[in-house]
Parts: C-alpha cells; sequence; structure tokens
C-alpha cells in the first residue's frame, strides 16, 4: 500500500512538474523533496521511473525532477543503500550522456545527481564514469565534467584514480577538435591539478599519505604540452581563457627540470594573452601561480623573463580600476601578487624597474607605478629595508605632480613608509610636509583636476580627507613617528599656506604633546635648541588665538587650536597654566555644545560675542603675565602677523582687535605710539576689513592711552605724506617686497617655505601717482579712528576732547563724494553723539556744532536714492541725529519738522521689503534702519510731551497712514505705535489737563483695526490702547493703572493676525465698544466725523470698519447725541445712494424693524414674495427683523407656517418617456426655508429660537427630508441660467442644502454649537444632502443631540413621534432613523424615553416599507449599547423582532435579515446562557447558509453573530451546539483567504469565541496568539498549529473536516480556494494513523490533481504543497 501510494503521490507531482509558472514548478519540486525526506528510496525510485517513462519529457523538467533527487540524495546520503545508489547513478548517467548536444542545465542537474552520489559511492560513480571513458575514443563532454566535479568535491575519493583518468585522457586530447570539448578538457584538468595539489597539502589526512608529485608529473606535462604548444594557439577566446587557467595549477606539477626548461616558452605564451583578452584576472591569476611555482624551484630562467614580466604586469596595473567592474579589481589583486613575488626573490631589478617610472608625467603610470610601490613596502618589508633611501630619493617628482589620483596614491605610499620606518631616515621630513600640504588643500585646489570617465569620485576619497586621517593616524599609531612630528609639525602652524591644514595639525600636535607629558618629558614641551625654524611662543599664541575668531571654519579649528594652546600654557609662560586649563577649557565646552546643536553653523554663530570672550581671556592673560616686556614682544608678533591675513578680514580684524588690546595693556607710551605709527604706515586702506579693523584697534587701545592715540592720529594727519595726498604708505600688494607671493609648495629641492610672518616692520613707501580715490579710503579709515576712539575712552575724558580734538578733525571731510567716506564719516558721528549722551555730565554739556551736525546728517540722508536701501547710512545718519537732538541747544521748531518730515520720506516711502525669515542681511539692514528712525522721532518727541507734541508728530504721519500702498501704511502704523508708546512711558502729568485731540487721533487709527495687512491691524489696536491709557493719564489716574476695559484691546490685538473675515469686523465691533465706553462725551462728534470721513478710505476694509464702530457707537452712545442727530443722518442718508455697499446697508436696518414691529404678517408676506434666490439686500432685510427677540418670534412662527403646511414637492417627468417621475420643489416652502435661514443667521434671533426649538427642529428635519433629491421649478432653473441682469444672490438655491443650512443655523443659534460641530467633524451634514448618506447623516444627528442637547429631546420627540402616519415615506424613514438612532444613547434611559422609544419602533414593525423595518430594528438593537442594563428586561420583545427580522418574507437576502444578524450579535453578550437556549441552534442553523453567501457583508455578519453565539454561551455549551462549533471551523479558517478584509476579521473573531467552548487549552492558546486584530499571521504556520492541536482533540473530526474542505475546492475565490489544500494538508500532516479510515485517499488525489489544473497560480502551488504532505499515509 505505501509503496504504491509513494508511487501514485510521486506521478502526480511529477505530471504537475510542467505548470507553466515558476513558483509552482518550485512548489511541486519542495513536494517532491517533502515526498523525498519521508521515503527517500521510494521517492527516488518513483522519479526513476518516471523519468524512464516519459521520454518525451521536456528538459525543463526533466531538470526539475533531477534537481528533487539531487535534493534527496544530498540529505539523506547517508540512508541509502548501495542498489538505490547503483540506479540513481545510472538513471543520472544516462540523463547526462542521453544527447550528444550539450544542453546545459538539464545534463548539469544529472552530473550534479552523480557528484552528490559521488560523496559516499565514489566507487560505484567512478566505475559508471569509466565505463563511458573509453580509451580511444572521445567521451561525453559532461563525463569529463563530472569528473572534474568530482575531483573538487571529493578530492581524497578522486585523486587515487587520476593517473587511471589522465592515462586515458591524455590520448583524447588529440582526438578533440572542438573548441568547446577542448575548453571542457582544460577546466578538467585545471580542476584534477587543484584537487591533486590539495591532496599532496594534506597528506597527513589522505587515506594513501605515499602518493607523491611524481605520479602525475609526466602526464600533467604530456596534457601541458599539448595545452601550451596546441590549444593556446587557438582562435577562439573561451580556449585560451581555459587553457591559461590550467597551465597555472598544472604548473606546480611539471617535473622541476621540465619547468625550467619550459619558463623562457611559457612565460612569453602567457604575457602574450594580455594583448588578446580585455579581462585578463584569469591570465594574471595563472601567471601569479606560474611564478610561486618557478621561485619554489629555484629557477634561474626567470630572471630572464624579469624585463618582459614587469613591463607586462606593469601595463595591467596601470590600467584604471573601475569599482563597477570586479573584474578590473580582481586582476589588480593579481597583478599585485604577481609583484610581491618577484619583490620576494629580485628586489633590486623590481626597484630598478619601477622607480624611473616615478618620473614620467603620465598619470596612469605614475599613479601605478606608486601602488606597486606601496604595495612592495608592505609586502616585502624586508627585502626593501636596505633601499629605504633608494627609495626616499626617487619620490622627488612625484611630490611635484598637482593630478589629484597622482596625489592620492603618493599620500598611501608615504602611509606604508611611515609605518616601516622610511619616515626617520634622511629626507624623510619632505614626504611629513608633503602630507600636511595636502591637509592645506583648499576646494578650489582639490578640484583643480575632475576625474576622468575611469577615475573614482573624489567627494568621499578627496586628497585632502586622506590627507588629514594619515597624518593624525602617523601621529596617533606610529610609535615611532613620534621623534619625526615633534616638534617639526610646529613649525607649518603660522605660515599663511598651511592654513586650511590647521585643525589636523592641531589635533595631531595636541596628541603628540600629550603623550610626551605622560612620558614624563622636559617641563617645556618645545626645546628651541637645535630647532631654529621653530615658531616663538608668541607666534604660537597669536596664531592660534587669531585663527580661532573663525572657530568652525577649517573643520572646527577654533576648538583644535584653544587645546592645543591649553596643553601649551607653559611653554608660552609659566604662569598661565592653572587660568588657561580653565578658561580654554570653558571656551572648548562651548564649541562643542554649539556645535552640537544642528543649527549652529558658521553662519549662524554668534560672531561678535565669540569675539569679546576671546578678547576677554587675552586681556586677563595679560593681566596674569604683567610683564611689560612680554606684552611689547607680543604686540610686535602681532604686527609682524598682519600681512598674513590679506585675505582672510574677518582675521585681520580680530588680530586688530588683539593689538588694540595688547597696546592696552603695555606701559610704555614710547611703544604704543611706535607700534600705532607702525600700523597707520602699514596698513592697507583699500580694503574695508582693515579700515574697520585698524579703528577698531585704536579704539581699544584709546582705553588706556587716549592722549597718545589722539595724538598720534593728529600726528598723521599733519604729516607731509598725508597732506600731498601721495605716497601714503605701501598697500602691501601680494608680490611687492614687503609681502610676498605665497609660495605653492615648499619641498626640498624646491622652493623654501615662506613664514607667515614679515622679517621687519615695512618701511613706508612713497608712490608717485597716487590717485584720489585712495587717499578718500585713508580718510575714511581716519575718520572710523576718531569714531571708535571716543566710543571707547573713557567718558569722563571724551566730553573735554569731543570738539576739539575729534569733531574738527571730521568737518573737514563732509564735502567728500566718496560713499566710503560718507558712511564713515556718519558711523562715526554716531559713535562720538552717542559718547556724548552717555557721559555722566551730558546735561551740562553745550554742544556748538550740534546744528551743522544735524544738517550735514540731513543732507547725507536726503541724497541717498528711494528706490531701495543699499547701505546703512540712513540708519547710521538717523541714530547720529537721535544723539544729537538730546543733547543741548534744543533744535528750531522749524529744523525739528524738517528732520521729522525728511527722514519720514527717506524711510516710508522706500519699496517694500524683500520676502524671507528676517535672517538675511538685507532684511537685517531694513529693521535696523526702522528702529533708527523710531529712536530719532522718539528724540524729538522728548523735547514735546504734551497733547500737542503728539499731534505735530502724527500730523507728520498721515499722508502715510492714508498711503494707498499697504507697506507704507504698515510702516506708519508701526512707526505710530512705537511713538504712543513712548508717550505713556515718558507721561508726566502734573495738573488735571484735557486732552483736546482725543477724539481725532482715535478716528485716525481705530479704522485700521480691518487693515488687510495684519501688522498694520495690530498696530492699529496698539495705537488706540495707548491713546486710551495716555487719556487715563489726563484725567489723574497712576500710571500703574489698568483698566479692565482698555486692556480688553490687547486680547483683540491678538487675533488679528490671521483672523476669519467675520471675525475682524466683530474685533472692530468691540474696539469701538471699548472706545465708546472710555471716550469723553466732548470727544464722541469728532469721532464720529473722522470716522465718517474713512468711510470713503481706499482700502475697503477699513471703510466696512468705519461704518462697524459707527453704528456701535450710536447704539452705545446715541443719548448724548440729540442735538446732532440732524448732522448724523444727513451723512447717513448720503450714504444710502450707495446700495450695494453692504455696510451704507446697514443703516437702513432699523427703518426697516420700526417697519416690521407695526405690521409683520404684512412685511413677511411682501418678502416672500420677492424673487427667488434672494438678492444681497432682501437678506439684509431679513436679517433686520431679527433685532427684537418678540418680533423675531412672530417671524418664525409664520415662516414655519409657510414651510410645513404646504405641499414639499410635485413630482412630474421631466421627459415624455421617462419612467420614473422627478420631484420638484413648490416656490413658497423654498422661500420660507430661505427666509427662515436668513432670520436664523442673525444673533439676536437666539431667545426666540429657543422658544419654538422642538417645533423647528422637528419642522426642519422633516423639511430636509424632503428636499433630498428635489429639483428646482422649471421657472427658477430658466432664471439661474439667465441671471446676468438680476442682483447677485447670497445663497445657492438649492432645496436640500437650503435645508441643512437652515437646520444648521437653527442648533447654532438655539446654543448648540456643539451638536453642529460635531455633526461637521463626522461629516454628517455632507451625509444629509445625498440620498445614499441621509440615514446615516440622520444618525450622526441624533447622535450629537443625545450628546449635547438632551434637555431638548423629550418635546422635539415628541414631534417627530406623530410623524408615524405621514403620508410621504421619506418623512417616515428620516424620524424612525432619528428615533432609532437615540436608543444608542444612556439619554433615552435618563429622561425616561426608553419605554415610549420602544413602544414606537415596535409600532412601526409592520410598516410597508423595508427601510423603516431595517431601522426598527437597529434601534431596538441599539438598546444594547445605550441602556445595556434594560436589555434582560426587554428580552424577549428584543429576541423575538430580530428572529422574525432573520425570517423576513420580503427580502430573504436582503438589508432587513442583515441588521437582524447585527443586531442579534449586539444583544447577545448582554443575555444569559439560558435565556438563549432556546434559540441558540435555532439561530446558528439560520445562519449557516449565509457563510458562502455572495454578499460580503452578509458572510461578515453571519461569521460575527457565529462567534457572539459562542461568547454568550462560554462555560454553558450543549453539546448539539458544540457539533456546530466543530462544523463550522473549516469555513471559518477557510475565509481567513477572503477577499473581504471585514469578513477576514469576523472570521477571527469567531475563531477566538469558538476557542474556550472547544474544550482545547492549546487550541484556544493558539486562537489567541495568532487571530489578535492588527497582527497578520502566516496562514500557513496558524493552519499548521492549529491543526495539530485539533486533531489530537477531535480525532474523529478528520474526515468531516476534509469533505467540508472538499467542498470549497470549487468557491469562487482564489484565496480561499487556495487556503482548502493548504488546510487539508495540514489536517493530513497532524492526523493520527488511527484516522486513515476517515479519509478518502482516492477521492482526495482526485480533487487535488484538478486542482493542480486551476487556472490561479496560488492554488495550484497550494496544491501540489498539500500533496506534499499526503505521504503522511504512505
Amino acid at each position: 500500500m505505501a509503496k504504491s501510494y509513494v508511487k501514485k503521490l510521486s506521478s502526480t507531482l511529477m505530471d504537475a512538474i510542467t505548470d507553466k509558472d515558476p513558483l509552482v514548478q518550485e512548489q511541486v519540486y519542495n513536494a517532491l523533496c517533502a515526498l523525498g525526506e519521508s521515503q527517500p528510496e521510494l521517492t527516488l525510485s518513483a522519479c526513476q521511473e518516471h523519468l524512464r517513462q516519459q521520454e518525451k519529457l521536456a528538459h525543463p523538467h526533466r531538470t526539475m525532477i533531477l534537481k528533487a533527487m539531487e535534493a534527496v540524495v544530498s540529505s539523506h546520503l547517508g540512508r541509502l543503500d548501495q542498489s538505490t545508489a547503483k540506479a540513481v547513478i545510472l538513471l543520472a548517467s544516462n540523463e547526462m550522456t542521453k544527447v550528444k548536444e550539450l544542453v546545459g542545465d538539464w545534463q548539469q542537474a544529472a552530473s550534479s545527481v552523480l557528484v552528490a552520489v559521488g560523496r559516499r559511492f565514489i566507487n560505484e560513480v567512478m566505475e559508471e564514469l569509466l565505463g563511458k571513458f573509453v580509451p580511444g575514443v572521445l567521451p561525453h563532454c559532461c563525463v569529463v565534467q563530472t569528473l572534474a566535479s568530482l575531483s573538487v568535491s571529493n578530492a581524497f575519493g578522486t585523486v587515487p584514480f587520476l593517473p587511471a583518468i589522465l592515462s586515458t585522457l591524455l590520448p583524447m586530447l588529440g582526438l578533440a577538435k572542438q573548441d568547446a570539448t577542448r575548453a571542457v578538457f582544460c577546466c578538467a584538468l585545471q580542476s584534477f591539478s587543484e584537487s591533486t595539489l590539495e591532496y599532496l597539502a594534506n597528506l597527513d589526512q589522505a587515506p594513501d599519505p605515499t602518493v607523491r608529485k611524481d605520479a602525475f608529473s609526466s602526464d600533467i606535462f604530456s596534457a601541458y604540452e599539448v595545452l601550451f604548444t596546441q590549444w593556446l594557439q587557438s582562435r577562439e577566446a573561451k580556449l585560451r581563457l581555459a587553457v591559461v587557467q590550467a597551465l597555472g595549477p598544472m604548473s606546480h606539477l611539471l617535473p622541476n627540470e621540465k619547468l625550467e626548461e619550459q619558463l623562457p616558452k611559457l612565460i612569453p605564451g602567457v604575457l602574450s594573452l594580455y594583448k588578446k583578452h580585455a579581462e585578463a584576472v584569469h591570465v594574471s591569476k595563472s601567471l601569479g601561480q606560474i611564478l610561486e611555482a618557478s621561485v619554489s624551484v629555484g629557477s634561474r630562467t626567470l630572471e630572464v623573463q624579469l624585463d618582459a614580466l614587469l613591463a607586462a604586469l606593469h601595463a595591467q596595473i596601470c590600467v584604471p580600476v573601475e569599482l563597477s567592474s570586479p573584474s578590473v579589481v580582481s586582476n589588480q589583486k593579481e597583478v599585485l601578487r604577481c609583484f610581491t613575488v618577484l619583490a620576494c626573490c629580485a628586489p633590486d631589478r623590481l626597484l630598478a624597474f619601477l622607480l624611473p617610472k616615478l618620473d614620467t608625467s603620465h598619470e596612469r603610470i605614475r599613479v601605478g607605478t606608486l601602488q606597486v610601490l606601496r604595495h612592495t613596502i608592505n609586502a616585502a618589508a624586508a627585502q626593501m629595508e636596505v633601499k629605504k633611501p633608494f627609495i626616499l630619493s626617487s619620490m622627488r617628482l612625484p611630490l611635484l605632480d598637482t593630478n589629484n589620483k597622482v596625489k592620492r596614491a603618493v599620500v598611501q605610499v608615504i602611509s606604508a613608509m611611515a609605518h616601516h620606518g622610511y619616515l626617520e631616515q634622511p629626507g624623510g621630513k619632505v614626504m611629513v610636509e608633503y602630507i600636511v600640504q595636502q591637509c592645506a588643500l583648499g576646494p578650489e585646489l582639490e578640484k583643480s583636476e575632475s576625474p576622468g570617465p575611469g577615475g573614482e569620485d573624489p567627494a568621499p576619497d578627496s586628497v585632502r580627507s586622506i590627507s588629514v586621517s594619515t597624518l593624525y593616524l602617523l601621529s596617533s599609531t606610529v610609535d615611532r613617528m613620534d621623534r619625526v612630528l615633534w616638534p617639526y609639525l610646529l613649525e607649518f602652524l603660522t605660515p599663511a599656506p598651511f592654513t586650511q591644514a590647521l585643525s589636523p595639525l592641531c589635533r595631531s600636535l595636541a596628541h603628540l604633546a600629550l603623550k610626551r607629558r605622560e612620558a614624563g618629558a622636559d617641563t617645556f614641551l618645545i626645546q628651541y635648541d637645535g630647532n631654529a625654524n621653530l615658531p616663538s611662543p608668541y607666534a604660537i599664541t597669536t596664531r592660534l588665538l587669531v585663527m580661532s575668531a573663525s572657530p568652525y571654519l577649517g573643520d572646527g579649528r577654533g576648538a583644535a587650536s584653544l587645546r592645543l594652546l591649553s596643553i601649551l600654557h607653559h611653554d608660552v609662560h609659566p604662569q598661565l597654566g592653572q587660568h588657561w586649563r580653565a578658561t580654554l577649557g570653558r571656551l572648548v565646552e562651548l564649541l562643542d555644545g554649539w556645535r552640537a546643536v544642528p543649527e549652529h553653523t558658521a553662519e549662524t554663530l554668534a560672531q561678535e560675542e565669540w569675539e569679546d570672550k576671546l578678547l576677554t581671556f587675552l586681556q586677563d592673560t595679560l593681566t596674569i603675565v604683567s610683564d611689560n616686556m612680554w606684552v611689547c614682544q607680543l604686540s610686535l608678533e602681532m604686527c609682524k602677523q598682519l600681512p598674513c591675513y590679506t585675505g582672510t578680514p574677518r582675521e585681520k580684524m580680530f588680530l586688530y582687535k588683539c593689538i588694540g588690546s595688547v597696546l592696552a595693556a603695555v606701559s610704555s607710551k614710547d611703544v604704543v605710539r611706535k607700534r600705532l605709527q607702525e600700523l597707520l604706515e602699514a596698513a592697507r586702506y583699500q580694503e574695508e576689513a582693515e579700515r574697520q579693523g585698524l579703528a577698531a584697534c585704536f579704539g581699544i587701545c584709546a582705553v588706556s592711552h587716549l592722549d597718545d592715540t589722539l595724538a598720534q592720529l593728529a600726528d598723521f594727519v599733519r604729516s607731509d605724506v598725508f597732506r600731498k595726498s601721495i605716497g601714503i604708505f605701501s598697500l602691501f600688494k601680494p608680490g611687492s617686497a614687503l609681502c610676498p607671493e605665497p609660495p605653492t609648495g615648499s619641498l626640498a629641492g624646491a622652493q623654501p617655505r615662506v613664514p607667515c610672518v614679515v622679517r621687519a616692520l615695512p618701511v613706508p613707501l612713497t608712490p608717485q601717482d597716487r590717485n584720489e580715490n585712495e587717499v578718500e579710503k585713508v580718510k575714511s579709515a581716519l575718520v572710523l579712528c576718531y569714531g571708535h576712539v571716543a566710543a571707547r575712552a573713557p567718558r569722563e575724558l571724551v566730553l573735554a576732547r569731543a570738539e576739539s580734538d575729534i569733531l574738527c578733525n571730521m568737518f573737514q571731510y563732509f564735502n567728500s563724494k566718496d560713499p566710503t567716506l560718507k558712511l564713515c564719516l556718519v558711523q562715526s558721528v554716531r559713535m562720538v553723539s552717542h559718547a556724548l549722551c552717555s557721559s555722566p555730565q551730558a546735561s551740562a554739556f553745550h554742544c556748538a556744532q550740534k546744528a551743522e551736525l544735524v544738517a550735514q546728517m540731513m543732507e547725507l540722508i536726503k541724497a541717498e536714492p528711494l528706490d531701495a536701501l543699499r547701505t546703512p547710512l540712513r540708519k547710521e545718519a538717523m541714530a547720529a541725529c537721535a544723539y544729537l537732538v538730546s543733547l543741548e541747544p534744543a533744535l528750531e521748531e522749524q529744523m525739528r519738522a524738517d528732520v521729522a518730515r525728511g527722514c519720514l520720506h527717506s524711510i516710508l516711502a522706500l519699496p517694500p521689503e524683500p520676502a524671507g525669515d528676517g535672517t538675511s542681511g538685507l532684511e537685517a539692514l531694513h529693521m535696523d534702519t526702522a528702529r533708527s528712525l523710531e529712536g530719532l522721532l522718539m528724540g524729538l518727541l522728548r523735547r514735546d510731551l504734551t497733547p500737542r507734541g503728539l499731534q505735530v508728530m502724527v500730523e507728520h504721519l498721515i499722508p502715510w497712514i492714508k498711503s494707498p500702498r499697504g507697506h507704507e501704511r504698515e510702516r506708519a502704523l508701526g512707526v505710530s505705535a512705537c511713538l504712543l508708546r513712548f508717550s505713556l512711558e515718558h507721561l508726566h502729568v502734573s495738573a488735571l489737563v484735557p486732552f483736546h485731540n482725543l477724539g481725532l487721533l482715535v478716528g485716525l487709527f481705530s479704522p485700521r483695526c480691518a487693515d488687510l495687512r495684519p501688522a498694520t491691524r495690530q498696530e492699529a489696536v496698539g495705537c488706540v490702547h495707548s491713546l486710551l491709557y495716555l487719556q487715563l493719564g489726563y484725567e489723574g489716574f497712576a500710571r500703574d493703572y489698568r483698566d479692565d476695559v482698555a486692556e480688553r484691546l490687547l486680547a483683540l490685538r491678538d487675533g488679528l493676525v490671521h483672523p476669519d473675515p467675520a471675525v475682524l469686523f466683530h474685533t472692530c465691533h468691540s474696539v469701538a465698544q471699548i472706545i465708546g465706553k472710555r471716550l469723553p462725551p466732548d470727544q464722541l462728534i469728532s469721532l464720529l466725523l473722522t470716522l465718517f470721513e474713512s468711510l470713503g478710505d481706499p482700502d475697503k476694509n477699513c471703510a466696512r470698519a468705519a461704518a462697524v464702530m459707527i453704528n456701535c457707537l450710536l447704539k452705545e452712545r446715541g443719548a448724548v447725541l440729540l442735538e446732532k442727530v440732524p448732522e448724523i443722518v444727513s451723512v447717513l442718508r448720503s450714504k444710502l445712494q450707495e446700495p450695494l455697499e453692504e455696510h451704507v446697508l446697514k443703516a437702513a436696518q432699523h427703518s426697516v424693524y420700526l417697519l416690521a414691529c407695526q405690521h409683520c404678517a404684512a412685511v413677511v408676506t411682501s418678502l416672500l414674495g420677492s424673487p427667488l434666490p434672494f438678492d444681497s439686500v432682501t437678506c439684509t432685510l431679513w436679517r433686520a427683523l431679527a433685532v427684537s427677540p418678540g418680533l423675531t418670534a412672530q417671524v418664525l412662527e409664520l415662516l414655519l407656517e409657510k414651510m410645513c403646511r404646504d405641499v414639499p414637492f410635485k413630482e412630474s417627468r421631466p421627459f415624455l418617456l421617462s419612467s420614473a417621475p422627478g420631484r420638484v420643489a413648490t416656490v413658497l416652502p423654498l422661500a420660507a426655508t430661505s427666509a427662515l435661514l436668513e432670520v436664523l443667521a442673525c444673533p439676536a434671533a437666539g431667545p426666540a429660537v429657543l422658544e419654538r426649538y422642538a417645533d423647528l427642529f422637528a419642522g426642519l428635519l422633516l423639511r430636509l427630508s424632503c428636499s433630498v433629491g428635489v429639483q428646482l421649478p422649471r421657472s427658477l432653473q430658466a432664471k439661474d441660467r439667465r441671471g446676468a441682469g438680476t442682483p447677485p444672490a447670497t445663497r445657492a438655491l438649492e432645496p436640500c442644502s437650503l435645508a441643512v443650512d437652515a437646520l444648521q443655523a437653527m442648533l447654532l443659534r438655539a446654543g448648540s454649537e456643539e451638536v453642529v460641530k460635531l455633526v461637521e467633524r463626522e461629516g454628517g451634514w455632507e451625509l444629509l444632502r445625498t440620498s445614499e448618506g441621509h440615514e446615516e447623516g440622520v444618525a450622526r444627528l441624533a447622535s450629537a443631540m443625545a450628546k449635547h442637547a438632551g434637555p431638548r429631546l423629550p418635546l422635539a420627540m415628541k414631534a417627530l413621534v406623530s410623524t408615524q402616519s405621514c403620508v410621504y415615506e421619506v418623512q417616515r424613514v428620516t424620524s424612525t432613523a432619528f428615533l432609532a438612532e437615540l436608543l444608542r444613547s444612556n439619554v433615552a434611559k435618563d429622561l425616561l424615553l426608553l419605554e415610549s422609544l420602544l413602544d414606537n419602533l415596535a409600532a412601526r414593525q409592520k410598516d410597508a416599507s423595508a427601510s423603516v423595518r431595517r431601522l426598527v430594528l437597529r434601534g431596538l438593537a441599539n438598546v444594547a449599547t445605550g441602556s445595556p442594563d434594560k436589555v434582560r428586561a426587554h428580552s424577549p420583545q428584543l429576541l423575538s423582532a430580530m428572529i422574525a427580522g432573520l425570517d423576513d418574507a420580503d427580502e430573504p437576502h436582503g438589508p432587513v435579515v442583515l441588521e437582524a444578524m447585527e443586531g442579534l450579535a449586539r444583544l447577545l453578550a448582554l443575555l444569559e446562557p439560558g435565556e438563549l437556549r432556546s434559540v441558540l441552534l435555532h439561530v446558528a442553523i439560520r445562519i449557516r447558509p449565509f457563510f458562502d453567501s455572495e454578499n460580503a457583508e452578509l458572510r461578515r455578519a453571519a461569521f460575527g453573530l457565529f462567534g457572539h453565539l459562542h461568547r454568550a454561551c462560554h462555560g454553558d455549551c450543549e453539546d448539539v451546539f458544540l457539533e456546530q462549533a466543530v462544523g463550522g471551523l473549516a469555513p471559518l479558517l477557510l475565509h481567513l483567504r477572503d477577499p473581504q478584509a471585514p469578513v477576514v476579521s469576523a472570521c477571527r473573531f469567531a475563531l477566538r469565541m469558538c476557542g474556550p467552548n472547544l474544550e482545547c487549552a492549546e487550541l484556544e492558546a493558539a486562537f489567541q496568539k495568532h487571530l489578535q486584530e492588527g497582527r497578520g499571521p502566516h496562514l500557513g504556520e496558524f493552519f499548521n498549529v492549529a491543526t495539530k492541536h485539533l486533531m489530537h482533540r477531535f480525532p474523529d473530526a478528520l474526515g468531516r473536516l476534509l469533505s467540508t474542505s472538499l467542498f470549497y475546492f470549487k468557491s469562487p475565490w482564489e484565496g480561499v480556494r487556495a487556503a482548502a489544500p493548504m488546510l487539508v494538508g495540514f489536517l493530513v500532516l497532524h492526523a493520527d494513523s488511527e484516522s486513515t479510515p476517515q479519509v478518502d485517499l482516492e477521492q482526495l488525489l482526485a480533487a487535488l490533481q484538478l486542482l493542480l489544473k486551476d487556472p490561479a497560480p496560488a492554488v495550484r502551488m497550494s496544491a501540489a504543497e498539500a500533496l506534499g504532505r499526503l505521504v503522511k499515509f504512505a
């Protein structure tokens, strides 16, 4: 039985191997392997028989079977008996040699079977193969290939057969005429040679340790002769490669004398192949093996071949490496291996060949040579030991190469040299200097040569990055390099060409210094004895401190420089240790902390703050040292280093500041004067940074030496050189004698390295042709110096020198036209003025030149162009004026006005600022200039802090406040707000005085609360706020008094950034209310008149805001305007001539209100007769009727009656032949709905709406139900199409949308905002507008009402209950849906509505409408959610209704049944098992047909209810229901692959609920583990676990489960069809042997065979897998 069964299974699977889908084939293959795991010999026998019988089976399918056989053999080789092995060998041999042609995969698979068997049965395989390896007859190629593979896989078993194989093979070499056959023989000889070498290398493990090389040498040589002399000359490239691959390992087996004899021919022959093959890796590998063989035998003829060898190998190494081509990379590795062999046997010849190649200028040759040299230094260190000086000297020319690839190669060679002691030799320091030079490469230098097509990407492997890494590795990991690098690397700190290398240098030096300190070096780390080129401690200190000024540049050179400076503290000065360690440590920590924040970069660094910290550190250092000679020497060194920073302005400016700080600490006045003179003579005045730095230096120096500084400046001004405007002094142009061009390289033998510092102080030069521009730059610098001196000098000394020594020297330059000089003048005047103002004696100082200075500043301001803000001149000039204004004597009134107007025009008239984030330079300039303008105007206002003075300043601003250009208004409001805040802050009232112009000012600013620009709106509110507090101040309130009403303005201001238009004008109304409460009565009329003028404002928003404020003020304060009413009415009447202006129409509302109070019904009837849709004027009039609650209640009652009593729609056919009639809205209810919407939109309608809440809600809800899908009458549709000449409508005239909007408005007006918001969030309003979603929308509305409007529900429900007998079905459906949803909430129970709701719904159970019946069931089920504690009390009524729904006769598979199942599932959890016994089995049987329903919703509900039935009877499950549970497992498991995700989720739930009732803890645990929601179980894994426990617990259910699964083999869903055979397979896998009688194997096999022909590949795969599991019954 077992044998025939396995045979049948195997036959079925092998028949299926012909499937077209590769995945199915793979699964069949896996099934065969699985079958082989259980019954290897029977499976192999079946495969043999199938292959023998199916002679015409296609090659690919035979291949799959052979691969399965190989897998079975490999897994169970130890279990195979000899007879089976022989049968397999025979079959595989026949398959392999069945056809003479080469059929790759098929014959390779057969060969693999033989190789697999040969691992154990080598003799039998050899016997079979040698039987086909007959002497004199050319064997099949696959036989030779198999022998080769056997030799590789089982060398110990194959090598003893090799003499016989070779003796048979050699005569056949001459018979092989085809290149393919010859290639096979070559591969075989290669494998035979490699296995022989492996055997000889492991003789201690070999079965026959007496085997020697001699046993194979003669045969191998014979084969060699054929291969080398004949086949290597073939034109076929593949054959030549096969030959050369074989020659490599064969050379090790040749007799020594033969190898020696053949080398003169062999090596050239192999080398010649380089020219014939693009991919040379095999040639190089073979050549390496030949060279190793020749060296191992001590060949003397190899030396003759060296020149040709070296030339050929060198040419290969010079081939550009493409990382995307692995063969090229591998070839280079093999070539380097050849060079290693040659380096060990002939080092002199190798170097004699390589080193001259370094002198060539060809990139590839030089790079390749360097690569070989590096490899040789590493691989043949012993042989190269005595060649070190020779190799070092040969590097002279490569060090000068500018090619990036060559540079990278040179750096790599130097790294190798360092590890082997080369750099300790004479000339080694040149290599170190080269590394430092490459570390100093900038980005522009590294890109000097772009990579070619074969080059690497320089970004990740740049020369600089390699050099930086190499330098640090040499200093940190190569111990012998310490003596070379220290202190030599210090020489590179100060020269300017090595600036980019500063960070790596500092890191390496810091590491070396710490190592020396740990090793117990001398107290001084730097020994200057014998090291004359080392920089002095002053030079090191200056260099590192200055370079730290830009800490993030150059790979973070700031932190690196400061760390090194901290380590070298004792060498700088013995007293600095403790202070430097603490201070520098904090600075480094600060930099590291900043750098850890991604936003902190070189661009975002607070440069001035950082420089101040460094200057403070320097000043503290000078204080600690307190040695005048040391300080003087440091100042000299700093001056020397100035020319080094010509190209780095920031560092140069900082160095000037450092010089100033040092000079301030020098006690010798002569030294100070001398240094200052030298600085003036040597400065490069053409550069702005130089001018700024020089001025800063003089300013800092003046802190301690004011007189000397001013005297030196005066001396320089009086000098002949300056007065004649010629020969100001050398500008130190690059290339001049005093500032030579920085060298690009400084290697031994090349030009020497020039240090950064100049050897002596610069000597002034006097060119004869100095142009005027240069003179102006000198003047600019001098002017700046005076300004900085005044700003920095002690304040008590400045007043005495300001006019006599400073300003008088600046006045003579005001007539200059040079823009640089003008800017410097303005900056200096600002600094001098600020110094004068900030002096303690400023109040007593009389500035005689004040008016003249202010006039000069204004001339400069007016000369600036108005098209753009390009320079800070305006800012500086206005800042200077602001300081000057505060000095005595006071300016004349006219001059003050001219200053204010001129500055305002210069700034406010500028074009808008560029958009951005406020961080760019231009944006910052705009902001700073605006602040300077505000400061000046505040200074002017300070002179007259009275209402009159404030009005004068505002009058200057009025043209800009009312400007049609938004950016000008915004700027003007900002300035106004600043002035008002200043007035308020400096308000001092000694007696109660009237603020006579308050109304005028408030009327000017308040309409701007609605300006188009958010910033203008906010500033306007701020202005009003300040004005109100000014009024309070004039009324006598204290400055710290806070008025609650006025403070409300600040809250309103915050909401004006991005307000909704409705909120905006509500805010204006609130502002007007606040103004009305705090404005004195005598100011009200002036305010109103000013606001009336604003109605014509060019900004429409401001005009509307003025109208809002007028109405508000009239309402709030109209009682005091009795005498002014005619004037006000006259102004308002003039505005009624513009009816389209909405804010003007507001004035007509009061008239309509009065009329309606007397004739409400007539007004309503008349307005309803207005053409539909209502235009804006009509809508405005409707809203006017909702002002008074009493009037609003009457209007609502009339409109509700018109809307509800008339017919809502009429049915008509839009076309004569249309079958379904359309619904057309009637006009009167439509008009009433529109009017209701407008009235309800008015906030004042709230009380009336609350009074009629229930009637309005029910009426509008039912009106909405009758409006869904209803069309407009044709007359109105035609009017919409014609509507070009009619006034614009405020709302779209669409019946359903009108009803929805009216219902929303009613709820909002009644205070049910939360209801509206909740329904909006849930999308309920949109659902209400559609026929498909109307019911759901009603449900969401009811839910929201239950949550947020519970107290309103009883009356609303009462109004809706009365619709039970309504003639319109849509109204019955809507009311039922609403009432049903109420039962979902506990509000029905809390408000005692449960009983009446249940009775009302039960009465509708027999309604003719299926929708009503369905909604009744939903409502009854909702009791489980809203009132779960009441379910048991009403269980008979609820269960009977649900079961009746299951048996709905009208639609057995319709929505009523679906609702009944879903409702029953919700109720079951709340009932006791005892209450369910009578219905449990009935329900389970009733829902079973729905498991396979085509309706996915029915399937989902049925499975869900099945799970709920199980959950409801946990622990009380009857045996009958247990049978239902077991019987339902198969559908549940299979529908886990249902195409609908909700069905799958329901099946998961049902299975989890079934678990406890199946009385199997393991099965229950499996269900709970694998079927949790959100987890995607692997179906096969889950089936495996579940069926295992299922078969253990219910072994008798196997037949039932299998038959159910067979039913699903014909399922219409592919996923279920695929799951069914999978389930069958796992059931069979875990079934007991006793369960075999339950299985109809014939039926099962037949069904699975049919599935193997299923069109879906996944089904066929699953069937094949199941077939593999049927081996269980074998």
